[in-house]
Parts: structure tokens; sequence; C-alpha cells
């Protein structure tokens, strides 16, 4: 018998899907990106600010409240 007939059969981790920035299939090495370019594009996006958690200002107004 062969060493592939005696392996077990693996399953990845994760489904592929496809990737955020450029829509090709992801990798397993660099999850859920297709490849290290987009990943360090996704990154380089949220470090210059171009991504932003909104915040409501009803609740910057409430934390002010608190500490006076």
């Amino acid at each position: 018998m062969s060493d592939e007939s005696k392996a077990a059969k693996v399953e990845p981790l994760r489904k592929t899907r496809p990737c955020p920035e450029c829509g090709k299939p992801s990798n397993r090495e660099h999850y859920p990106f297709c490849s290290n370019r987009c990943r360090e594009l996704d990154l380089s996006r949220w470090l210059s600010g171009s991504y932003a958690i909104p915040v409501a200002d009803d609740e910057a107004k409430a934390d002010y409240e608190d500490e006076q």
C-alpha cells in the first residue's frame, strides 16, 4: 500500500470564502484574504484612518456627563 492510501483525509479548518479586497478565494495562510498583498492593503486602510468605527453622539455626551 502506498503512503497516500494510509493517510487520513484532512479537511480545512475554515471554508474558503471570497477575499474582501479582490474577491478571489481566500488562502489558509492569509485568511480571510487571498494573499499578503490584500491583507496589507486592508491593514493600511485601518492605520491611515480610512476605516472608522462610528460613535453615536448620545454616547459621547453620556460619558462626559458622568465625569463631571
